[in-house]
């Protein structure tokens, strides 16, 4: 099957192949996906990053030639972070794998620091650093850069950029790792989770204590957590009902 590899530095990913459709995730540049299907003017595709599928616009995308080895030496560490593709400065969000990659459509320069997450330690010290690197980014239903991110996706970066693999969505973050039974048990870098009023789970963070979660929620904030769920520090009232809580173990 064919495989394409991003070129734009954040691409949308849209639940249909219109630009009109709604978008439930992002790739960035230098990710890389199978394609399921394709029109006059999308690809259908499945990314190997947490194999999520939707459309994406084939002018940002580009087919990697049959054999060819692509390797990520680690991530952009800032919010903004200068490169070069293809010899046209381009600007990259955090997070953005350093890729290796040798094509003559692909000509990728970047001279920048990296994050090298396989080298990063799992304490909660680094988590918190890194997850605050986000706060004040704008909630965007799909995003999951620092210029519009959603719940799951500020949670799979965070935890992306520690080296641990987690999928798109929270209720499927949900069924990762260890049940903590109470609140009071839970340790920096837990994930609490949230349901609606059917039950369903639609909301998720990361502790940095039993007292406290960071998440995305109109913006990405510190607010304050307790058994029954999350109270906004900025009006005083509930806004999320706790669920559960996970911690995961699972790595690259």
């Amino acid at each position: 099957m064919a495989e394409v590899i991003c070129v734009v530095p954040v691409a949308p990913l849209r639940a249909e192949g219109s630009h009109r459709a709604e978008m439930v995730s992002q790739m960035f540049l230098g990710e890389t996906a199978t394609v399921i299907s394709e029109t006059k003017d999308f690809y259908q595709i499945q990314m190997h990053q947490d194999g999520y599928e939707g459309w994406c616009q084939k002018l940002q995308m580009q087919l990697v030639a049959e054999g060819a080895n692509i390797t990520t030496t680690g991530y952009t560490p800032n919010w903004i972070n200068s490169a070069v593709l293809n010899g046209q400065p381009i600007q990259l969000p955090l997070g953005t794998p350093i890729v290796s990659y040798t094509s003559s459509d692909f000509e990728f320069t970047y001279a920048g620091a990296i994050w090298d997450s396989a080298n990063k330690a799992w304490a909660p010290g680094v988590l918190e650093n890194l997850a605050k690197q986000f706060l004040g980014t704008p909630y965007l239903w799909g995003g999951r850069s620092v210029f519009g991110i959603d719940c799951s996706g500020f949670v799979q970066m965070v935890f992306k950029l520690l080296n641990v693999r987690l999928p798109r969505d929270a209720y499927q973050q949900a069924e990762v790792g260890e049940d903590v039974g109470f609140l009071a048990e839970a340790k920096p870098g837990d994930l609490a989770f949230f349901d609606n009023e059917q039950g369903k789970i639609t909301h998720v963070g990361i502790l940095l204590s039993p007292q406290q979660i960071i998440h995305a929620s109109a913006v990405v904030r510190i607010d304050p957590i307790d058994q029954a769920g999350i109270v906004s520090s900025t009006t005083g009232l509930r806004t999320h009902q706790l669920r559960t809580i996970r911690r995961v173990t699972l790595k690259y």
